[in-house]
């Protein structure tokens, strides 16, 4: 689990349905087709590093700007400070990619997945 500094509330992240971001019971601004769409990929690979060439793809597809690097970048840049505003640095940069780290708990999609599992396994199935 990520631990949240002293008096820093956690981000909420809802996938399931309208692409959401909530810290503090306030929803923050995601704003941009690319911004929502490389949250969105990091979302679903969060915990993993997730490399520049994927996330590129992603975003432009066969059609990357010139300076599809520098582009990513600047993306990556907007959202940490999107980001910044929760839990301080969840979303790490490395030779290989980028990660997010967050806690199950703070993903709707985990959430739901967790539920279902406990269903499950109250109900005595796999």
């Amino acid at each position: 689990m990520v631990a949240s500094a002293i008096g820093t509330p956690p981000v909420d992240f809802r996938i399931l349905g309208p692409l959401e971001v909530w810290c503090g019971g306030e929803r923050l601004p995601c704003h941009g087709a690319k911004q929502r769409l490389l949250l969105a990929v990091l979302l679903l690979h969060a915990g993993e590093t997730v490399s520049s060439d994927h996330l590129i793809d992603a975003l432009w597809g066969g059609r990357p700007p010139r300076r599809a690097v520098k582009a990513l970048q600047m993306h990556v840049v907007q959202l940490r400070k999107l980001l910044a505003r929760g839990d301080g640095d969840v979303l790490v940069t490395s030779p290989a990619g980028y990660e997010l780290h967050i806690a199950d708990e703070q993903l709707d999609l985990r959430r739901f997945e967790a539920a279902v599992r406990e269903a499950h396994a109250a109900a005595g199935g796999p």
